[in-house]
Parts: C-alpha cells; structure tokens; sequence
C-alpha cells in the first residue's frame, strides 16, 4: 500500500503526537513533590483534552493517566477519592495516550526528583531507544527483545550503599498498535526468547520497556482502576437494567479504548460498582488491574510510538525531551 493511501492515518497520528509532545511538556514543568496523584492526573488530562481538541470519539484521550509509583510498574491511575500524594522519593511512570480518529499514541517517561535514580532511567531510556533502533519492516519481535535485554542488564544501580542489577521486567512488553485498539495482537518482548513474528509495513508498534531492581516480574495487585471493553466482544445479553445503563455510557463514552472510575464518574456514571463487576464477570469489559513487583524495589520506563511506512521508520512520539 502507498504511502499516498494513507496519508491521512499519517497526519491523524502525528497530530496526536504533537498534543502528547505539547501535554508533556507542561506536565514535565507543573509535577511536583506534594501534589496528590489525583491532582496531576486531572491536571494533565484537562491539558490533553485541550490540546488534542477533544470531540467525543473522534478525538480525545487514548486510556487513563498512568502515574504508577515505585514498585508498581504500569496501570495506576488513582480511583475517586485516593488521598496519596507524591514524595519526593518517588519514582512514578506517566504513561498517557492521544487519539485522533483512534490513531493511538502511547508514550511514557519516568519523574524522579532524587538524583539517586538516575542510572536506572539512563538505562531504560537506552534500552528502549534500542529497541526503536532496532525495530523495522522484516525485522522478527525476538531481534528487539534480545537486544533491549543486553542494554538494559548492562547497567546497575548503587541505592543506599547496596549495587543492584537493574533487569527487565519480563512479562511486560510492547505491542501492536490498530485503530482504536491499544493492544492489537503482536507483542515486542524486552527479553530474549520472544515470538519470531515480524513486524510489517504500516503497522504501528508502541515499543517500550521497564526496568526495576526487584524480581523482574510483575503480578495483579488490589484495586483495579483500569478498564476496557472486551473489543472482540459479541453481544451478551444483560438482565441487570443499570448493567445496560452503563454499558452503554461506557460504549457512548469511551468505545473500546481504555477508562477508570475517574472518568466513568465523570461521564455520569452513578453507584456503578456493582454494574461494573457484572459487565466484567460476564466478559463484556476486562478489568487491568496495578502491576508490581517486589515492594521496596523501583521500577522506571520509556515508551514511544514508531509507524513503519513503507520508506522510513517514523518516531511519531519522538521530542526534544526524550
């Protein structure tokens, strides 16, 4: 296919790109020690709301404010009412997506305060800058993960006296990339050993990587904030009237991208707790509940958004930041 014939996914995905570039900018200037994990998020969501000129699901935001501290490494996002504030101690992920015409952009970075961190986000900024560099059209998804691997395991990290290895967290990983679609099927591994798949042209891969001084593995921890329509859902039928109510505020709201509680409040959505557990239980939405690994280690992450046309590897989420 030319590259004529989709130029206009091209300009929809790097609009995106540009209000999740101009999004982070400010945020990487407003967060601070002291802010309640709730205040960052709806600051930073009104900004990208604005800026990618939000029009009910022909633009908007992609999935919820990721902000996961510490030794949680991804799908955080604070429910109503969650008092924790960020520490200067901390390390915390923000991984926040744009869409235009669901052209999905998914691209995240690390905040630390303490400068004590910063071997370990020197080392995931390289591996996932590697697995870009290593990534195009041909190229098999276990090439990526080998090499992100070798990067990352290269570097330690001195804490409180102690030297860690810094290592990747192996059942994390990228993915493909489709429309309205975060998670479309391949995944990019960020350790050797992975699928042998390769990637094709025009498709859109989030490659990104996470590196902690714990385990190397995450697991579900309580209280899920994350949710998502089931895309390959057939219809199920729902006896419960407010199970349907809010089906279809999600469906009307959110389609088949990602939400949380946060935003189904906003949306309107009452005493839903029950409706929701239903919707999940009968496989219509999927809960993503927070992903950690051992507690008291840190964990960090880079992640961009590349398209692999036809004549070139484009870094749609590439900045002057990272």
């Amino acid at each position: 296919m030319s590259e004529a014939m989709n130029e206009e996914m091209y300009q929809e995905l790097r609009r995106a790109a540009e209000a999740h570039r101009q999004t982070r900018k400010y945020v990487q200037n407003f967060i601070k020690p002291g802010m309640t994990m709730i205040e960052i998020c709806e600051e930073l969501e009104a900004t990208s709301r604005a800026l990618v000129a939000e029009k009910g699901l022909e633009a908007g935001l992609a999935f919820p404010t990721g902000c996961s501290l510490n030794h949680c490494a991804a799908h955080y996002t604070p429910n109503p009412g969650d008092k924790t504030v960020l520490q200067y101690n901390d390390i915390c992920k923000i991984d926040f997506g744009t869409h235009v015409n669901g052209r999905i952009i998914d691209c995240a970075f690390t905040v630390a305060f303490d400068p004590k961190y910063d071997q370990m986000l020197k080392a995931v900024k390289d591996a996932t800058n590697t697995g870009i560099r290593v990534a195009g059209i041909d190229v098999p998804l276990n090439e990526l993960g080998e090499a992100i691997q070798e990067v990352m395991e290269s570097y330690e990290i001195e804490l409180n006296g102690k030297v860690f290895p810094i290592k990747c967290i192996r059942n994390l990983n990228g993915h493909l990339i489709g429309q309205y679609r975060i998670h479309a099927g391949k995944t990019v591994p960020i350790v050797k050993g992975g699928e042998t798949t390769r990637m094709e042209e025009n498709e859109i891969y989030a490659i990104e990587t996470f590196g902690t001084t714990g385990k190397g593995t995450v697991h579900d921890d309580n209280d899920c904030s994350h949710y998502m329509k089931n895309f390959d859902e057939q219809f199920v039928p729902l006896r419960l009237a407010k199970s349907k109510h809010l089906l279809n505020t999600i469906t009307e709201n959110f389609g088949t991208l990602a939400f949380c509680k946060r935003w189904l409040e906003r949306a309107g959505a009452e005493k839903y707790l029950m409706s929701l557990k239903d919707l999940c239980e009968k496989g219509i939405v999927d809960p993503y509940p927070p992903l950690v690994d051992a507690k008291g280690c840190i964990t960090a992450q880079y992640e961009h958004t590349i398209l692999l046309r036809p004549t070139c590897k484009e870094v749609l989420s590439r900045g002057s930041d990272y």
